[in-house]
């Protein structure tokens, strides 16, 4: 399934069920205020069901294929460079990009380059271990695109986080039955393959290192005890005694 076939599955019945869990995960993930930058990365077409783009002026839409369907600010950009600056944006929300996109570990670079510290960032991606989504890839996939679809693991994208300093708040399963949050640890795998997508919940942590200056020229001295002197009279009534 490409991405400019994902908006044409998601109105299928079993599509439209998928849907409906992945906006209520996305409206309990946008934390951030009105005031605050949003960056989504690839369209949907249903922005208006999880953020009301009235209030959040600043919300963007980033997409090189799709067409702006809601009332948010479309930008016409590719992924490898992302247009936004350095630390610039409060919270980013990458919707079924990762598995269509060739260059992953460059998006969340970018994404981790344009984050404030303590930023947001919100994924959602379909499970590769799921056999109807597979399925479903290679019945609608175009011409000259692989057979299979690049999909990647929840613990590999995890994995991924981690090494970029990113902490997972939380995991969410979604199935065509009903949603299930978990608090991110592995699945079994029976439970694994009923889930069609995964959304992901992190946070960029910044941490600063304090430098501990190296102690120069340093001389170990020896400290004399100082010898106290006792009066004559007392040495004598000592001995004495």
């Amino acid at each position: 399934m490409h991405r400019k076939v994902l908006h044409e599955w998601f109105t299928t019945p079993k599509g439209q069920i998928l849907q409906q869990q992945e906006t209520a995960f996305l409206k309990r993930s946008i934390t951030v205020s009105c005031k605050q930058v949003i960056v989504q990365i690839g369209a949907l077409g249903w922005e208006n069901d999880f953020i009301d783009c009235s209030l959040y002026e600043q919300f963007y839409v980033m997409d090189d294929e799709q067409s702006p369907w809601y009332g948010s600010k479309l930008l016409r950009a590719t992924t490898v460079g992302l247009p936004f600056k350095t630390a610039s944006v409060d919270m980013v929300i990458l919707p079924h990009l990762l598995e269509f996109d060739q260059h992953k570990h460059q998006v969340l670079r970018e994404v981790e380059r344009i984050l404030k510290p303590e930023g947001k960032l919100t994924i959602i991606s379909f499970n590769p271990w799921n056999i109807y989504i597979n399925l479903q890839y290679m019945r609608r996939r175009e011409k000259n695109t692989p057979w299979f679809p690049g999909l990647v693991s929840r613990t590999r994208i995890e994995g991924w986080l981690r090494l970029l300093n990113f902490e997972v708040e939380l995991a969410a399963g979604f199935n065509f039955d009903a949603t299930r949050i978990n608090s991110g640890h592995a699945e079994g795998r029976g439970q694994e393959l009923r889930v069609a997508a995964f959304g992901i919940k992190a946070i960029k942590r910044s941490y600063h290192l304090i430098p501990l200056a190296p102690v120069k020229d340093y001389q170990p001295r020896v400290a004399m005890a100082r010898i106290i002197d006792i009066p004559i009279r007392q040495r004598q009534n000592d001995a004495d005694s």
